[in-house]
């Protein structure tokens, strides 16, 4: 459970400093930076992301173990869900967040541990008592009660709406599938991870930024003089990737439907960061530092299974 913690800690870091990067000048200059931001920015993230996940595996001596992992069945559906998860979810995070800001892009795209915690019924047996379906329904209002405030900026919302639910399907699916493919003793999380953040990385490169015919504008990127761009889109991406990483741990300790409960805290800590470090202060208000609460207590709570508790203490 500490580890769905600090995974919903270190995404809402992610998503601020993700955000930052979204309004820096070369992602809104001209009318194609605008539109090309959230593909561009999402290859660049998952590449550096890969980086950083390549570095950890090399300093633990598992690059071969990640080679033998993507060599079996459970690998390759790993591979499978890095697309559900990376072009897909990932995008329609950025999405969000662009459209929506980061606080309540985060909030918004938070209903995906209830699109996960069905599909892990169904599909992975997992139980979910009643008390937790409770939970997490009013952990999920908690949510809806942050989105809502007049003094809003949203600059699309119809595009944050439809990112929110690319985020949610893609981000719920590939939970359920990688807390299957984790089954294997062949599979372990930080396997997983790399797997996922490669695969993802590579597909935008080779399929997607040339269908949107991106690469040039990409490129340019890395030419841009005194740009602070790279360097804050690669610590976003080290903060995700320890995010990833603890998330991953969870799924694989006490389940998907536990660790995503446990994850969407990041949406109350992005609201909590904003204030904190961007020195948004107009958050500050009753429903908003309520709704903060209620998300953070109601998530660890719909993650944990009281029965199994009270047996331990006893």
């Amino acid at each position: 459970m500490i580890y769905g913690v600090i995974a919903g800690v270190t995404w809402a870091i992610e998503t601020i400093v993700l955000g930052i990067a979204l309004s820096m000048t070369p992602f809104v200059s001209t009318k194609e930076a605008i539109f090309l931001a959230p593909f561009v920015s999402t290859f660049l993230h998952d590449a550096c992301s890969a980086i950083w996940a390549t570095l950890f595996n090399i300093f633990r001596g598992n690059i071969k173990n990640v080679f033998n992992a993507l060599k079996t069945k459970s690998g390759r559906f790993v591979a499978l869900a890095a697309i559900i998860g990376g072009p897909v979810g990932m995008t329609g995070y950025v999405l969000a967040v662009k459209y929506m800001g980061a606080s309540i892009g985060a909030v918004a795209s938070a209903i995906f541990p209830a699109i996960g915690a069905i599909l892990a019924y169904f599909f992975l047996k997992e139980e979910m008592q009643w008390y937790r379906w409770i939970l997490l329904i009013i952990t999920l209002l908690g949510v809806y009660g942050l989105s809502y405030s007049p003094d809003l900026n949203i600059t699309n919302f119809w595009l944050g709406i439809l990112g929110t639910l690319m985020c949610s399907f893609g981000w719920g699916i590939e939970a359920v599938v990688l807390a299957k493919c984790m089954q294997d003793d062949a599979v372990k999380d930080e396997y997983a991870l790399q797997i996922r953040q490669t695969t993802s990385a590579l597909f935008y490169g080779i399929v997607i930024l040339p269908i949107m015919h991106g690469w040039h504008f990409t490129t340019t990127l890395f030419t841009a003089k005194g740009g602070m761009l790279l360097p804050t889109i690669a610590i976003a991406a080290f903060f995700a990737t320890t995010s990833y990483l603890c998330y991953y741990r969870a799924i694989s300790k006490i389940g998907a439907s536990k660790a995503m409960a446990l994850d969407v805290s990041y949406a109350a800590w992005a609201v909590v960061f904003s204030v904190i470090f961007m020195h948004d202060y107009s958050l500050l208000k009753p429903l908003t530092i309520t709704c903060t609460l209620i998300v953070i207590i109601c998530g660890i709570l719909a993650a944990a299974d009281f029965k199994e508790l009270f047996s331990k203490a006893s």
